[in-house]
């Protein structure tokens, strides 16, 4: 599959370490944090879930060291609507964008916990995936080129 993170930044986020990675996640999931949150506040049995998705960008950003509580991260988020198999997929554009806001988040907690390259440039494709997706749904817009 190709990826729209550009190979340098692949590169750097290679041969960078687990700081580097660490510091790129939290800046990709920081990114799309208004989206998940902008779009999912308020609704009716998931209070807890913006909340939950804004506390783990901010403990995102002690890029220093893993968190300890990554997998656990992990999980509770993969129990989101956002991430569950679903035969009719998502096409609501509200849904779509939270969807690629969580997946985000997923790539990004998981690269903070292991500091692998490859689960960064996930993250990272998740996030240009969105803005692409908002150059093309917005008029003038030019989120990706911004990224």
């Amino acid at each position: 599959m190709q990826t729209l993170v550009e190979g340098a930044v692949a590169e750097a986020l290679h041969d960078g370490g687990g700081e580097v990675v660490r510091l790129y996640v939290a800046a990709c999931a920081e990114r799309m944090a208004p989206l998940f949150v902008g779009l999912r506040a308020g609704e009716a049995g998931r209070e807890a879930d913006p909340d939950f998705y804004a506390e783990s960008v901010r403990d995102l950003w002690h890029a220093d060291r893993p968190l300890a509580d990554a997998a656990e991260r992990v999980r509770r988020l993969e129990q989101f609507w956002e991430l569950q198999p679903n035969e009719e997929g998502i096409t609501d554009v509200a849904d779509t964008y939270a969807f690629f806001a969580a997946l985000c988040l997923r790539y990004a907690l998981l690269a903070h916990g292991s500091g692998k390259a490859g689960d960064a440039v996930s993250c990272g494709h998740a996030a240009l995936t969105a803005m692409g997706m908002f150059d093309q749904n917005v008029t003038g817009a030019g989120f990706l080129a911004e990224e």
